[in-house]
C-alpha cells in the first residue's frame, strides 16, 4: 500500500482540549438564545410595551445580546470557543444587526437559508476537492475512517440544504410567529433526529483505539 493511501485511513486524532461540561449545559449554550429569542418574539409586547408587529425588532436584539454572552460563557466554562459557536454569534450579529439598523425582519428570517446553504456548499465543496471538512469539526468527538467521513459529511451537506429549503418555504408562507416558533421547536428537533439517525454509519465507521498488551 503507497503512504498516499496509508495517509487517508489513519485514524484522526483526538484533541483534548478545554474542561468537560455536562451534555445539557451545552445544549443550554447552544438552545438558550434561540429559546430566548422565541420567548421575547412571544411576549415582546408585553415585556417592552411595544406593537406587536414590532416585537420582532425586540426579539432580534435581544437574540444578538444572547448569542455574544453565549459565546463569552461557553469560553468561560469550557476553556475554549467552539467554531460553530464563533460562526453562529457571527451570523447572528451581522444579519442581526442588518435587520435593526434597515428596520426590515427579511434579513433575520433569511438567515438561516443563507447559513444552512453556505454549510451545505462548504461540506459538498470540500468532498468535490477530495476534503471531509466536517471531521475538522467532529474530530474531538468522533474518530472514523476516511470513508466514514466521506458519507458522513455527504449526508450532513445534503441536510444543511433540506433545512435551508425548509427555512425559505416556512417564513414565505406562513406567518412570522409560525416562523419563530419553527426555528426554535422544529429545526432543532429535526436536526436531533438526523443526527441519531447517522449513528449506524458512526458506528459502522469509527477507529476503535487500538488495545495496548501488557
Amino acid at each position: 500500500m503507497s503512504d498516499g493511501a496509508s495517509e487517508t485511513t489513519r485514524p484522526i486524532p483526538v484533541e483534548a482540549k478545554g474542561r468537560p461540561v455536562s451534555p445539557l449545559l451545552k445544549l443550554a449554550l447552544e438552545f438558550g438564545p434561540l429559546a430566548i429569542f422565541f420567548f421575547a418574539n412571544s411576549y415582546g409586547d408585553r415585556l417592552f410595551h411595544v406593537a406587536e408587529d414590532r416585537r420582532i425588532f425586540v426579539a432580534t436584539g435581544i437574540f444578538i445580546v444572547a448569542s455574544l454572552v453565549a459565546l463569552v460563557l461557553s469560553r468561560v466554562l469550557m476553556g475554549y470557543l467552539p467554531r460553530m459557536a464563533i460562526v453562529n454569534a457571527i451570523v447572528v450579529t451581522v444579519f442581526g444587526g442588518l435587520t435593526l439598523a434597515l428596520d426590515d425582519a427579511f434579513f433575520i428570517k433569511v438567515k438561516p437559508t443563507i447559513v444552512n446553504a453556505l454549510f451545505g456548499c462548504v461540506l459538498l465543496g470540500g468532498l468535490f476537492f477530495g476534503k471531509s471538512l466536517l471531521s475538522l469539526v467532529l474530530e474531538t468527538v468522533l474518530q472514523l475512517d476516511a470513508e466514514g467521513w466521506r458519507k458522513l459529511t455527504f449526508r450532513w451537506g445534503l441536510f444543511f440544504f433540506v433545512l435551508a429549503a425548509l427555512n425559505e418555504a416556512v417564513w414565505r408562507t406562513q406567518t412570522q410567529d409560525f416562523w419563530v416558533a419553527f426555528k426554535v421547536w422544529g429545526v432543532m428537533p429535526l436536526t436531533m433526529i438526523f443526527a441519531l439517525a447517522q449513528t449506524p454509519l458512526i458506528l459502522k465507521h469509527e477507529i476503535k483505539p487500538a488495545k495496548t498488551e501488557e
